[in-house]
């Protein structure tokens, strides 16, 4: 049953629009190549089936499927959908896609890997909705199944944070990046601004961030054990140098 819900920044489909070339550069997609196994040793994965939540333009959800594991995709939105059904087309893989928001996807006992890549957690203005998405990939994973989370740690914020920063991107778009830390340093608040051929677009958005202690807080919470933290998934420590928070969780 679809739940009727207020809408928030995630759900214009707009932003994904514009933003896509800047998010999903074809570098990216490659390192994503790279990144499936470092994933698998980092996860010691045996199973085979994989749960890619907010998968977005499928930049793992591809390369996972080609490797043959049993691949299901979920994200929210549909232009992101597409996209990755147009990848899996043309890598001749055969993957699940699932348009359902990460609050409402619950399959039990169903998964031995489920990821969460690419800062996707944390959107939502009520945080205690983290909380239910956590709740669910865990009763989504077998017993034993790993949970493997991607995102900008609070420290590594602290280090570089800039209140601005201005950029041209290759197509002589210019991209300026505001943002500001609010609600006593647990969330960060993005204005970015398009200029391209004279005109100016505006998106605000804004999500939760994390310390490694409060991201491990939340998963012992719900009752995931053994949880692990990482700077990168080559499996360096999570320390000042960290250039991602990497949480490596397992259902007892």
């Amino acid at each position: 049953m679809k739940i009727a819900r207020k809408k928030e920044w995630f759900d214009d489909d707009s932003f994904w629009r514009e933003f896509y070339p800047i998010m999903f550069s074809e570098e990216r997609f490659a390192a994503a190549v790279e990144n499936v196994d470092k994933i698998i040793r980092l996860t010691k994965l045996k199973g085979k089936a994989v749960l890619d939540l907010c998968c977005g333009p499928g930049r793992y959800a591809v390369p996972f499927a080609k490797h043959k594991f049993a691949v299901t995709g979920v994200d929210k939105t549909k232009y992101l959908l597409d996209k990755a059904k147009a990848k899996a087309r043309k890598a001749k893989v055969k993957i699940e896609w699932i348009q359902q928001d990460m609050r409402d996807f619950v399959r039990p006992d169903s998964f031995d890997l489920v990821l969460n890549l690419f800062t996707s957690f944390g959107y939502f203005d009520d945080k205690k909705q983290d909380m239910i998405v956590l709740q669910n990939i865990l009763a989504s994973l077998h017993r034993g199944g790993i949970f493997l989370i991607d995102t900008i740690g609070k420290e590594r914020l602290a280090k570089i944070f800039q209140p601005a920063t201005f950029n041209v991107l290759p197509d002589g778009t210019k991209l300026i990046e505001c943002r500001e830390v609010f609600d006593n340093w647990t969330r960060m608040r993005n204005e970015w601004i398009l200029i391209r051929r004279g005109r100016a677009k505006s998106y605000r958005f804004h999500h939760t961030i994390f310390s490694g202690q409060e991201l491990r807080d939340r998963l012992e919470q719900v009752g995931f054990v053994g949880v692990k933290l990482y700077g990168n998934l080559s499996g360096d420590d999570y320390g000042p140098e960290a250039q991602r928070l990497i949480a490596v969780a397992r259902k007892p």
